[in-house]
């Protein structure tokens, strides 16, 4: 056994040593002992505990891969994840100014996907152990909302009813107003018998889907964005607490500011547009055909907002051209992972006076950030949203202006 000091923690939230070997559950200035194999410290044994170090409040986080930094304070971990995106900021050549973080309360993320296996005494439904395909059963949760948890009995019930022996079920759950909506994936094919069977779950659902058929629709599972309603297609992506969706929405409300007409780029199924359209008309473009008629439909059926006008394409592909973009005053992007290197060339060239950034990914947001630097952008401030609690996962809204617009 070797003692090593943890320097820092990467992206997946494990503890590196000076000379990269990674080591879970560490925090920086410890000292652990282990012996390293293929780049890991195996069954690190804390000796010297980081002040951060505080006990972890979840009975299953050793073996759950669900959340990877319990064992940190809070503080630590709001100063961890600012500091992930003031690297990836820096290392493109950028300073921003910050803003202190929003952190979404325990036990109010609404959706997450479970995993369930068939056993020769039932079921296990729960999240995979770290780096396995172990599935962990679950008795309680910090992150989850209640009503989430509540339905892991009758996920072990789904299970042994329509999961082969030897596959693994994803349940994506999404908690509504009108109950939690389930989106079932690898189960067995949609027989007769299966059909007949899964009915007797409506008590529990608000919408059931297999595969790529809904099996029933108890009550619609709608979430309210601003004064509407949207009916989102199953396993469709929502930001995942209301706590953090609302953070989001204000960063991006005061982002675009009194700017009368917006584009909503890769706009979903309607998170920003329609809060935006209270105040301006807003055009949202959306890759996805089903997200984009599940905004259609809500948007029809709303009161007391802005035009608002619809389009399906590929961002990628077919970025919004500058002779498009110039009837913008404001333009807000919340891609994917990816990021959105394509259209912001674009609104480079046009330059629309105000964008709003939202973002799941410090790193192509940093790399967007650059060019629209270089093209006589700054940004005015930074806003970091914690949805995933205890999670490396990082989340952002910026606002980026060409002529420098005051924060206050």
């Amino acid at each position: 056994m070797t003692d090593h000091v943890i320097e820092r923690l990467g992206h997946k939230g494990d503890g590196i040593t000076g000379d990269g070997l990674r080591a879970a559950l560490t925090l920086p200035g410890e000292v652990v002992s282990g012996a390293p194999e293929n780049g890991r410290i195996t069954d690190p044994r804390i000796v010297a505990p980081s002040p951060d170090r505080v006990r972890a409040p979840c009975a299953h986080f050793r073996s759950c891969g669900g959340c990877a930094l319990q064992h940190a304070s809070d503080d630590f971990v709001a100063r961890w994840k600012a500091q992930v995106v003031e690297t990836a900021l820096a290392a493109q050549g950028i300073v921003a100014p910050f803003r202190p973080i929003h952190t979404s309360p325990p036990r109010t993320r609404r959706r997450a996907t479970l995993a369930g296996r068939r056993t020769k005494k039932g079921a296990l439904v729960g999240f995979h152990a770290r780096r396995s395909d172990t599935i962990v059963p679950i008795t309680e949760c910090h992150v989850l909302h209640p009503d989430l948890l509540t339905l892991v009995p009758v996920l072990e019930e789904v299970t042994r009813l329509g999961a082969s022996r030897n596959a693994v079920l994803g349940f994506a759950l999404t908690r509504s107003d009108a109950g939690v909506d389930c989106a079932v994936t690898g189960g067995k094919p949609l027989d007769e018998a299966l059909r007949l069977a899964l009915p007797r779950f409506v008590p529990h659902f608000a919408r059931l889907t297999w595969g790529d058929e809904t099996v029933f629709t108890a009550n619609p599972p709608a979430q309210r964005f601003g004064p509407a309603q949207v009916i989102p297609p199953p396993g469709a992506f929502l930001q995942a607490t209301p706590d953090g969706e609302a953070a989001l929405v204000a960063a991006v409300q005061e982002a675009v500011g009194e700017a009368r007409h917006v584009a909503d780029l890769f706009a979903g199924c309607g998170t920003f547009t329609l809060p935006l359209a209270q105040t301006a008309a807003v055009h949202a473009v959306e890759g996805a055909a089903d997200l984009t008629e599940a905004l259609d439909h809500a948007t029809r059926h709303a009161t007391g907002l802005k035009p608002i006008t619809l389009e399906t394409r590929d961002l990628f592909r077919r970025p919004l051209l500058p002779d498009e973009l110039t009837r913008f005053d404001a333009v807000l992007l919340d891609p994917p992972r990816a990021g959105a290197e394509a259209q912001v060339a674009q609104i480079a060239e046009a330059g629309v006076p105000r964008i709003a950034y939202a973002s799941c990914n410090p790193v192509t947001f940093a790399r967007d950030a650059k060019a629209l630097c270089e093209a006589g952008y700054r940004i005015d401030w930074v806003q970091v949203v914690d949805q995933f609690r205890w999670s490396p996962h990082v989340e952002l809204a910026a606002q980026i202006s060409r002529a420098h617009i005051s924060a206050a």
